[in-house]
C-alpha cells in the first residue's frame, strides 16, 4: 500500500467523499431516469397527443434526447468554473439545478390543460436538467478519484458510477410501485405520475446537507496554491487535448447508447407495448433488476480496472456487450417475462464493465489544470453521440423494419466504434494526478497504445507510470 501523502487522505475522509458522490449522483440520475421513464409510459399522451400515438411517442423520446444536447453546455460552464474555483462548489449547484427542475415537472399542466405552453414547458425544464447532467457528473468522478490513493482509483472511481444503476432502480422502482400498487390505470396517468418527480424535493436536501459536508479536492487545492488554474481551462483543453476529448467521447458512446436506450426509455416502452405485451408493472420491475445487476457489474469493474488496468477491463466489458445485442432482443421478443429478466440482466454485464473504470481512465488521462472541463466534455459529447437520440432512433427502426433486429445492428455499431476508441488510448494508470502543465505536455503523445509511444517510468516522486 502507498505511503500517505498530501492527496491520499485518512480514511474516514475518503469514505465520507464516497458518500456524498454516490449520494449526489444517485438523485442526479434518478430525476434524469424518472423523465426517461414517463417518457415512454405517459409523456406521449399528456403532452403530445394532438400528433397521435405513434409521432407522439417519437416525440416524447425527442424530448428525452434534446437535454442531451445542452450537456455540453452544462459541462463547459462547470468545468471552466470547477478548474477555476473548485470541484465542490459546482457539484452543490449542479444538484440544486437537477432538483428544482424535476420537481417542477412534477406539477407541470398537461396538454390538456394548458394547450402548447405545456409541452414548451416541459422541454424547457428538460434542458435544464440537461445543462445540470452535463455539469454534475465530472464533478463528482473527481472528487472520488482525486481523494483517492492511487492504487484504489478504480474502485473509488466506481463509486459515483454507482449512482447511474441506483438512480434507475430508484426511478423504475418507484415508478413501477405507482403503476401497480398506489395508482394503478387511470389514476396513475391522471397524477400518480407526477409523485416520483416531486419526490426529488426531499432527495436533493438530503444530497445537499451530504455533499456540504466533503472538504474540496487536494489535487485542486494543489494546483491552487501553486497558482496554476488555467484562466480559459476549455480554450486550453481544445488547443492541446482536442484528439484526446474526441477519443474519450467515443469510449462513452456506445455505453450510453446501449444502457439509456436498452434500460432506460426505450424497453419499457418496447416491451409493454403491442410488440411484446407484458404488463407495464412487470417491465419496470425487471428494469429494476437489470439496475440491480448493472450496479454490481459496475463496482466489480472498479475493483478488476484497478488489477487488470482501465482498457483491458474494458475491452472485456464491450466484448460481453457486443455478444447480447442481438440476443437481448430475441429474448425479450419471446414474450416470457423470466425471459426479459435474463435478457437484461446478461446485458448488464457488458453495460457495468464498460462503465465501472470510466471514471478513473478519463481523470488519468487529462491534466490537471484542464481536467474538469476535459472529463465533463468528453462525457456530455459521449452522450450525444451515444444515448441522446437512441430510444428515438429504435422506435423510428421499428416503425420503419417493423423489427427489432435493426435495433441490435445499431447497438452493434455504437459498441464497435467504442471498441475502436478504447484500442486507441493508452492505459495510465497510477500516474501521479497533480503534474503540472510541462510534465503533461511532455507525455502527451503516451495516450496512444504503448507500442507506439515513448516509456517513461516512475520518478522518485511518482510523476509518470510506464503501462
Amino acid at each position: 500500500m502507498s505511503t500517505p501523502t498530501a492527496h491520499q487522505p485518512p480514511e474516514v475522509n475518503q469514505r465520507r467523499v464516497a458518500m456524498a458522490t454516490l449520494v449526489g449522483t444517485t438523485i442526479e440520475w434518478y430525476d434524469f431516469f424518472i423523465y426517461a421513464t414517463a417518457a415512454g409510459l405517459v409523456f406521449a399522451h399528456l403532452f403530445f397527443e394532438p400528433a397521435g400515438a405513434s409521432i407522439g411517442l417519437l416525440l416524447a423520446f425527442a424530448s428525452v434526447g434534446i437535454s442531451f444536447l445542452f450537456r455540453p453546455l452544462g459541462a463547459f460552464l462547470a468545468g471552466h468554473f470547477g478548474d477555476k474555483i473548485g470541484r465542490r462548489p459546482m457539484l452543490v449547484i449542479t444538484l440544486i439545478l437537477m432538483g428544482a427542475s424535476t420537481t417542477l415537472i412534477g406539477v407541470l399542466p398537461s396538454f390538456e390543460t394548458a394547450g402548447l405552453v405545456a409541452p414548451i414547458l416541459l422541454l424547457l425544464l428538460r434542458i435544464l436538467q440537461g445543462i445540470s447532467a452535463g455539469g454534475e457528473w465530472g464533478g463528482a468522478v473527481l472528487m472520488a478519484v482525486e481523494h483517492a490513493p492511487r492504487e484504489r482509483r478504480g474502485r473509488a472511481g466506481a463509486v459515483p458510477q454507482l449512482g447511474v444503476p441506483l438512480g434507475m432502480l430508484l426511478a423504475s422502482g418507484i415508478t413501477a410501485l405507482m403503476t401497480g400498487v398506489i395508482s394503478p390505470g387511470e389514476a396513475f396517468l391522471a397524477w400518480g405520475w407526477r409523485v416520483p418527480f416531486l419526490l426529488s424535493v426531499v432527495l436533493v436536501v438530503v444530497g445537499y446537507l451530504v455533499r456540504r459536508a466533503v472538504d474540496e479536492s487536494p489535487i485542486f487545492l494543489e494546483i491552487a496554491a501553486r497558482k496554476q488554474q488555467t484562466k480559459v481551462p476549455v480554450v486550453e483543453l481544445f488547443r492541446k487535448h482536442w484528439l484526446l476529448v474526441i477519443l474519450a467521447a467515443l469510449v462513452f458512446a456506445g455505453n450510453n447508447a446501449a444502457g439509456y436506450m436498452a434500460t432506460g426509455g426505450f424497453i419499457p416502452s418496447y416491451a409493454s407495448g403491442p410488440a411484446v405485451g407484458l404488463e407495464r408493472t412487470d417491465v419496470l420491475l425487471a428494469i429494476t433488476f437489470a439496475a440491480a445487476t448493472w450496479f454490481i457489474f459496475t463496482l466489480l469493474a472498479g475493483f478488476l480496472s484497478d488489477k487488470i488496468g482501465r482498457k483491458r477491463t474494458y475491452l472485456i466489458g464491450f466484448s460481453c456487450q457486443a455478444l447480447m445485442v442481438f440476443p437481448l432482443f430475441w429474448m425479450i421478443n419471446t414474450g416470457s417475462l423470466p425471459m426479459l429478466y435474463l435478457a437484461l440482466g446478461l446485458f448488464t454485464i457488458g453495460l457495468g464493465l464498460s462503465y465501472g473504470p470510466q471514471a478513473s481512465w478519463y481523470s488519468e488521462i487529462f491534466p490537471a489544470s484542464v481536467r474538469f472541463s476535459g472529463v465533463s466534455i468528453s462525457y456530455a459529447l459521449g452522450a450525444i453521440v451515444g444515448g441522446a437520440f437512441a430510444p428515438t432512433i429504435a422506435q423510428a427502426l421499428v416503425n420503419a423494419t417493423g423489427s427489432s433486429t435493426a435495433v441490435s445492428a445499431y447497438l452493434l455499431g455504437m459498441t464497435a466504434i467504442s471498441l475502436v476508441a478504447v484500442s486507441l488510448l493508452r492505459d495510465r494508470k497510477g500516474i501521479d494526478l497533480s503534474m503540472d502543465n510541462q510534465a503533461e505536455q511532455e507525455v502527451g503523445a503516451t495516450i496512444f497504445d504503448a507500442r507506439r509511444a515513448p516509456a517513461f517510468v516512475p520518478a522518485a516522486e511518482g510523476s509518470v507510470a510506464s503501462r
